[in-house]
Order: C-alpha cells, then structure tokens, then sequence
C-alpha cells in the first residue's frame, strides 16, 4: 500500500474545500461533489471532507487523488461512511480498488476531474499510456461504494 500523501495548501483547506462542502451541504453538487463523513479510526467521532463522487461502468467511487488521506485510513478501519448532498444523507460501504483495476478507473476520474486534480496526478493525464497509469495506481486509493 502506497504512503503517498500530498498535503492541501492553505488555499485549499481553508478557501476551496469550505466553498465546495457549504455549497454541497446546501444541495448544490460541484461536477458531482458530496461531503463525505467517515468515522475516525482513531476517535470514532464522524469527519467530514468534500469529495468527487465518480460514476463509472454502471458503478460508484471514490478516489484519493491526494493519495492515502486520513479519509483513506478511516475508510480502511470503519469500511463505509455516508455522502451528503443537501438534506440527503446516503449511507454506504466501501471496497478498496486494488491496485491493478484501477488504470480504466483512473483515466475517467481524470477525464471529468484533471482540470481540479490533475496536479496531484504527477504530470499524468486521460490520455496517458495504460502503464503511465499502472505506474501513479497505488498512490490514489479507489473505493467501489455500495
């Protein structure tokens, strides 16, 4: 399993995800944002961060373009959580990606989302050779929700 973790920047953590998560607390979804609460592997209290909802071949995902996040971690341990969208509460359970499904996984994440992830993805695009893929899979974790 991948320890790759890239740190948001101010702007993001204090400007960027607050717009995004207020705006899809509110009902309004940002290309297909929701707030995802985990439970903390660590203090069982619900943790709260906006994510991509990405439907893909008739299925659900959610995938750590930052790498392996505290969300990860919880998600690892409780194996679930819910999405939020308004007053819309979903709960859910999760499955870890391996790593070697995820190249078809990745290209269309980042064929709707490159222009707010792609720098995450070290250089890498939609377009991008399979094994160009195969090489950044075990630093995104990629759950299938349920």
């Amino acid at each position: 399993m991948a320890e790759t973790f890239q740190e948001p920047g101010w702007f993001t953590k204090n400007v960027f995800n607050r717009i995004v998560a207020a705006a899809t607390k509110l009902g309004l979804s940002v290309a297909g944002s929701r707030v995802l609460e985990v439970k903390g592997r660590k203090s069982g209290e619900w943790r709260q961060t906006p994510v991509n909802l990405l439907k893909f071949e008739g299925a659900r995902y959610l995938v750590a373009p930052r790498g392996n996040t505290q969300w990860v971690r919880n998600m690892r341990v409780s194996g679930g959580g819910r999405l939020v969208l308004g007053r819309r509460v979903e709960e859910f359970t999760a499955k870890e990606v391996p790593e070697e499904e995820r190249v078809s996984l990745l290209r269309a994440y980042l064929e709707k989302w490159k222009w707010e992830v792609g720098a995450f993805f070290d250089g890498v695009g939609p377009d991008a050779p399979d094994e160009e893929l195969r090489r950044i899979a075990p630093d995104h974790p990629a759950f299938r929700i349920d």
